[in-house]
């Protein structure tokens, strides 16, 4: 069963079949970059060959929800962390089945996977969902050739296709830029999801949240399931007035893949969400930030290599505090564009960057920020955003309720 095929689906509907194994050894790779620029290594997952904008993550672990993070979509993912795949994988850990990144770098893949709940290794996981990756690399030198230079088009191979072939594609791709990719990773249809995060019960759920899916990370769902939410998620395409048909206590817009600029069809569902009279509770994570910045009228802009990693400290003015925050995104909110975006305030910096990292509106129950409270991976810090996004929640179920009584 597939994500967003069905209604009702969980992550234990996947199948645990591993396919055939692709360990690294067995067939040279190849990453060439459109600058010219050429990496050579050892293949693992799928034999393919694939094109992407090549960045980096700097996350010490959680190499499966890299991959299967949606926000991924069109990306080569390069890992700082030296060595990856000594815990192998399982189906609960993934954030998404059917969408993630296009491709998988590394030092060093483990050739031992070596924990009780692993039910493939990272080459059979990457096989079975069509992924391409490259041992061996010197991601040292990649990571730095980034930062200096700027994220750049990438063509990863598998398959032995020709080096100077690859160069021709990587230059031929076209830019992260205008690529309304969100479109591409959401959800067919409508579905309800019930799972709470690994090793939790459930609570009874007394609100209503829905989900609108850009990419949606299912550790978002699980969150909110946490916190006694009833959770529906609904295709990237759903107006504004969908979304209130399903009677919700809460909207939460989540995070996804590419420029949220060129989704102006969803802009202007969120201007029109936004602007209700009785003014709903919203939440956007990352890309969900973005949009609402947009529909309150800020403007985005193209980061030089994003920022992708668990290790953020972001700068809470709200709480006085500061938070070490994962994060994966390529394009970031003006700031000077939200003061005049009416009344919409900063209230979370990127001490990295000093650049946005969290809005809220003044006169209405809605707020975003530019990383990822559920981590998967990171760290737990922001933990809390949910707990603030319930409680408005659930204060407007009771409200709503009251009053109908």
């Amino acid at each position: 069963m597939s994500w967003g095929k069905s209604p009702n689906v969980t992550t234990r509907d996947v199948p645990a079949t591993a396919g055939v194994p692709r360990e690294a050894g067995d067939a040279p790779a190849i990453l060439a970059l459109a600058d010219g620029r050429v990496f050579r290594g050892q293949a693992f997952g799928a034999r393919t060959t694939v094109v992407g904008e090549v960045v980096f993550n700097t996350a010490m672990t959680g190499y499966e929800e890299i991959v299967s993070d949606p926000s991924y979509r069109g990306q080569l993912v390069c890992l700082t962390v030296p060595e990856v795949g000594n815990v192998g994988c399982n189906a609960e850990d993934l954030e998404s089945q059917d969408f993630g990144a296009q491709g998988l770098i590394v030092r060093a893949l483990s050739p031992v996977v070596s924990n009780w709940r692993a039910q493939w290794s990272l080459s059979e996981m990457l096989s079975i969902r069509g992924v391409p990756g490259i041992a061996e690399v010197d991601t040292r030198a990649l990571t730095r050739h980034l930062r200096r230079l700027g994220v750049v088009m990438g063509a990863l191979s598998t398959d032995g296709t020709d080096v100077e072939a690859l160069i021709a594609q990587a230059r031929g791709a076209g830019s992260m830029q205008g690529q309304g990719l969100a479109h591409e990773v959401t959800t067919a249809v409508p579905y309800a999801w019930a799972e709470p995060t690994w090793g939790t019960s459930p609570r009874p759920a007394t609100a209503h949240v829905v989900v609108v899916d850009f990419g949606v990370k299912l550790n978002i769902l699980r969150h909110l399931c946490d916190r006694g939410c009833r959770v529906t998620v609904v295709p990237s395409t759903t107006t504004a007035e969908a979304i209130v048909a399903y009677q919700p206590d809460g909207v939460l817009l989540s995070n996804g893949p590419g420029d949220p600029a060129a989704l102006s069809d969803v802009i202007a569902n969120v201007r029109a969400l936004v602007d209700r009279e009785r003014a709903l509770p919203v939440f956007g994570i990352c890309l969900g930030h973005q949009l609402l910045s947009l529909a309150l009228g800020g403007r985005t802009y193209k980061l030089p290599f994003g920022h992708h990693g668990g290790n953020h400290p972001v700068r809470d003015d709200m709480h006085r505090a500061v938070r070490i925050t994962s994060q994966n995104h390529g394009f970031a909110v003006d700031a000077d564009s939200l003061a005049v975006a009416g009344g919409a305030s900063v209230t979370h910096v990127n001490l990295f960057d000093n650049t946005v990292a969290g809005l809220r509106l003044h006169d209405r129950p809605l707020f975003g920020v530019q990383y990822h409270p559920e981590a998967s991976p990171g760290p737990h810090d922001a933990a809390g955003l949910f707990d603030d996004f319930a409680t408005a929640v659930h204060a407007y179920a009771q409200r709503t309720h009251a009053a109908a009584s």
